[in-house]
């Protein structure tokens, strides 16, 4: 019987096995990597798994269809909207007003990494968060490796919010489950790593635990003003938006908190930045205003669009159509939503933001076309990995893989659940590829232990957070901003230490706090 089970497990991994072997040992691109993970989903569904042609076909389809609407549209809308600031030279004016502040490098590496990082990786993700913070850090005087370090552990935890909420969302639609319910089980699960991290993060630019003395009640204001208001907004509103809500009610916070604190405190010599007198130059109200516009849109439609006001959310949910895409046993309809999806309300933004920003018609093209050039590989990766998703999934070989684990683990499988999910993101760079590989056999083992369904597939989503720290990409993606070349080793063995710690403890909060989620849910 193990035997049996066994081999199947290693047959079903095979398209997974592939991808670490072709990233990590081959060094092959990852849009190349996943392209070959899902022949390889073709060729076993077919010979190994019985699955008709015609069925594998338009499983690779719907895969296609997922990737390209809605979660291609929100990469694309997200960064075109990002790179549009940086092209107006809005997001110049955003770095000036967030380093105009303080010259205290403890309350820099909070507002700049923790809170606006916060705030890009819920806009944009991919790397943004990671490099636009480490760079501005880097230039203004931070250790480039001290930088790089403090960003990686401040991306980790809002990964599964990146991008406005897609790795939640693609999780919710490729398990069945509801986004809402999931993304509030998300923030109870991380909100203690989210409530450590700005700690861990002064301690790190400030030599250890001495840096915290006379800033406790900062760094307390800086996490509580992110977990709170993160959780709030997953009940209240879903998936989009908490960690945007979150990272901008902790800049605000962080912001008063810190002007007060400079009125009432000298900033010790060691912890003393020498800011340029460029940054402090006066910033009116309608620049800001304008180079915030097309976030604030943003904020605005989703809050708008959302569940909290029914009375336009269900009139434009009610604009879609459904398909049947995937042919074989068990299916279902494909469901595209034309208005109320992210995607298309992030491009409205930024194209109304941009016309504050005086971009011509030949403006947006440019930008358009360079995003898109630009994002090219990371579309063809999200391709490769639903379609792979998708014919593992209706093939069985999820299945099989969830069996395996259930078997040898039994009722300890939700220890290993946060491992599964970091390994996912560690391997692929992204969230949402890990959430695609691995949410099913969350959802599978779960199943078959009696576990809540919602709680261990967000356990995923935990795990994702170490990842994330790990990644050789998001190391690579902070080495690059900061300049340094030949440092991916030392950077990964000192964050190693970080993602590991967080990977125990999740591990205890997904085994020991299983039964919060009958209270929650």
């Amino acid at each position: 019987m193990f035997d049996s089970v066994f081999i199947m497990f290693l047959l079903a991994l095979l398209p997974i096995i592939w991808l670490i072997v072709a990233l990590c040992g081959f060094k092959l691109q990852a849009h190349i990597a996943s392209v070959g993970a899902c022949i390889i989903a073709f060729i076993e569904a077919i010979f190994i798994w019985d699955m008709p042609v015609y069925a594998a076909g338009s499983a690779a389809l719907e895969g296609f269809a997922m990737a390209l609407w809605p979660i291609v549209l929100v990469i694309i809308a997200a960064v075109f909207t990002y790179n549009l600031t940086v092209y107006t030279g809005a997001m110049d004016i955003i770095k000036r007003m967030i380093t105009s502040i303080s010259c205290d490098k403890r309350i820099l590496v909070i507002l700049i990494g923790w809170c606006f990082g916060g705030f890009l990786e819920g806009m944009a993700g991919f790397g943004v968060a990671i490099a636009i913070p480490a760079s501005m850090l880097y230039a203004l005087g931070f250790s480039p490796i001290e930088a790089i370090l403090a960003c990686l552990i401040a991306n980790g935890c809002p990964t599964m919010f990146g991008s406005i909420g897609i790795p939640t969302t693609t999780l919710a639609g490729v398990t069945a489950l509801d986004s809402t319910a999931l993304a509030f089980v998300q923030t109870i699960q991380t909100a203690p790593l989210l409530f450590i991290s700005p700690f861990l993060m002064v301690m790190l630019v400030s030599g250890g635990r001495k840096g915290l003395k006379g800033m406790l009640p900062f760094i307390c204001v800086a996490s509580l003003s992110f977990v709170i208001p993160e959780i709030l907004a997953a009940k209240f509103i879903g998936a989009d938006l908490p960690v945007i809500i979150a990272s901008v009610c902790s800049l605000a916070c962080t912001f008063a908190y810190a002007a007060y604190y400079g009125k009432h405190h000298e900033v010790s010599e060691e912890y003393r930045m020498e800011i340029s007198n460029e940054s402090q130059a006066k910033i009116t109200a309608e620049k800001a205003l304008i180079a915030w516009s097309p976030f604030i849109l943003i904020f605005v439609l989703l809050l708008l669009t959302s569940k909290l006001v029914p009375f336009i959310n269900e009139p434009l949910s009610a604009i879609k159509t459904s398909v049947m895409i995937y042919q074989g046993e068990n299916a279902s309809p494909y469901t595209f939503t034309w208005l109320n999806t992210p995607g298309v309300l992030i491009l409205l933004s930024g194209f109304i933001g941009g016309l504050l920003q005086k971009c011509k018609a030949s403006d947006f093209v440019k930008v358009m076309k360079d995003t898109i050039k630009q994002m090219a590989k990371t579309i063809c990766t999200m391709l490769g990995v639903l379609a792979c998703a998708k014919i593992m999934g209706y093939a069985g070989m999820i299945s099989d893989i969830a069996a395996f684990f259930v078997v040898v683990l039994g009722s300890f499988y939700p220890l290993a659940a946060p491992l599964i999910g970091a390994l996912g993101t560690f391997v692929t760079g992204s969230g949402t590829s890990s959430e695609v590989l691995f949410g099913n056999v969350q959802l599978e083992a779960a199943r078959a232990i009696g576990a809540n369904d919602i709680w261990l597939v967000a356990a995923n989503s935990l795990g994702t957070s170490a990842g994330k720290m790990l990644s050789p990409q998001s190391i690579a993606i902070g080495c690059a901003a900061c300049s340094l070349s030949g440092k991916d080793g030392e950077i990964l063995s000192r964050i190693a230490k970080y993602a590991f710690a967080y990977v125990i403890v999740m591990a205890i909060i997904v085994y020991f706090g299983a039964d919060i989620a009958h209270f929650l849910l």
